[in-house]
């Protein structure tokens, strides 16, 4: 069974984050989350601690 063409309705952006452990990679995630939040109100913005969802992450305490 063949899917279904996705069309996409509204601009996005993929970003990746790259570093080492406690280097800052989900307070920078935070920080553009907050900027874009107020050029678009369409945009929510995300605190550092409900960013990580993984269940390891939370586990260990891995941000």
């Amino acid at each position: 069974m063949a899917k279904e063409k996705f069309e996409r309705s509204k601009p996005h952006v993929n970003i990746g984050t790259i570093g080492h452990i406690d280097h800052g990679k989900t307070t920078l995630t935070a920080a553009i989350t907050k900027v874009l939040s107020k050029h678009n109100p369409k945009v929510q913005f995300r605190a550092f601690d409900t960013i990580d969802n993984a269940p390891e992450e939370r586990e260990r305490g891995i941000t």
